[in-house]
């Protein structure tokens, strides 16, 4: 093991929180949490703490929130730190290429791919609504270009046919816990043999925009299946019933043919709605109306049966 390390740990989300518990639990000293700025959220809009705030207060720890970090100050603030590293997972803000060099041993980042497939900013919900069979963490040394750097060492992780986005961004941070230790404990050995990534193999996983949770019906089941697990449990995959919004939260394809026209309801019954596709049958298992709760679709039916009749239509308003 390394001698304990002087470390400032940047992150925001409640990936990012679990990161930084391990941490708190480990041998290293951490001198200050780099955060987010406290956002509005909720139906009051109020200003809450990021995740990785919260934990930080709890321990605590200082807490700095810069709205950026491309200034002069901050390259100022963060080498008074005098730290040995800075670790990075999911902080949601860019780097600039002055604040790398910074720390005596660099800049590292917990990034949940196996790099280089799946850059950028939704390599989770990438890798489920691609289909892939297995997805990982890589921890990174961090260079100017987006998660280019090279690859200290890597944990992976199969994808089960029952994972969303929120369950296997939940069983990639608990390999990144020990994936991030396992680093930290060998860090002079591991930057000495760090690997450049293969970056003609590279993938990008772009940031998703609400707008393509909309389901077309007139595509292959298995495909919305997927981007339903994919965008669980945020965005949240939708569909329109007449005027309401319908959100559809967990579904599988058949591979069956049909004569249904594409967003029809098949069947309606405690097992699901069978819903026609362009290729194949989606059979929706649980889904939300507006102003209720997320319900199984047996639920669902006991109080609207006659809107989910056989026959009716679903139709997606891009967009909406």
């Amino acid at each position: 093991m390394t001698t304990p390390l002087t470390v400032v740990f940047a992150g925001t989300p409640d990936f990012a929180a679990r990161h930084l518990e391990g941490l708190i639990d480990g041998p290293h000293q951490i001198v200050s949490v780099i955060s987010q700025p406290d956002r509005p959220a909720g139906r009051g809009k109020r200003l809450q703490h990021s995740p990785v705030k919260t934990v930080a207060l709890d321990k605590g720890l200082p807490v700095w929130q810069p709205e950026t970090l491309k200034t002069a100050e901050s390259e100022v603030i963060l080498t008074r730190f005098d730290c040995d590293i800075l670790i990075v997972v999911a902080y949601g803000l860019i780097l600039p290429a002055a604040i790398l060099p910074i720390p005596r041993l660099g800049c590292l980042n917990v990034h949940a791919s196996l790099l280089p497939r799946w850059r950028g900013a939704a390599p989770v919900q990438s890798a489920i609504e691609a289909g892939d069979t297995e997805t990982g963490v890589s921890v990174m040394a961090m260079e100017p270009g987006l998660d280019t750097g090279p690859v200290l060492l890597t944990r992976t992780l199969p994808i089960q046919p029952h994972h969303t986005s929120g369950t296997l961004l939940n069983d990639l941070a608990e390999i990144g816990v020990t994936a991030l230790a396992a680093s930290l404990d060998q860090i002079d050995t591991l930057l000495a043999a760090a690997l450049s990534q293969h970056h003609d193999e590279a993938t990008y996983a772009h940031k998703i925009d609400k707008t393509e949770a909309a389901l077309d019906w007139s595509g292959d089941a298995a495909d919305l299946a997927r981007r339903i697990r994919a965008f669980c449990p945020a965005p949240g995959c939708y569909t329109h019933l007449q005027s309401d919004r319908f959100k559809v939260l967990s579904a599988y394809a058949k591979a069956q043919p049909h004569n249904g026209r594409t967003g029809e309801i098949l069947s309606a019954d405690e097992t699901g709605l069978q819903v026609a596709c362009g290729d194949g049958i989606l059979v929706i298992t649980e889904a939300q109306l507006p102003g209720a709760k997320a319900q199984p679709i047996a639920t669902l039916l006991n109080g609207h049966r006659e809107r989910l009749q056989p026959g009716q239509l679903f139709n997606a308003v891009t967009g909406a």
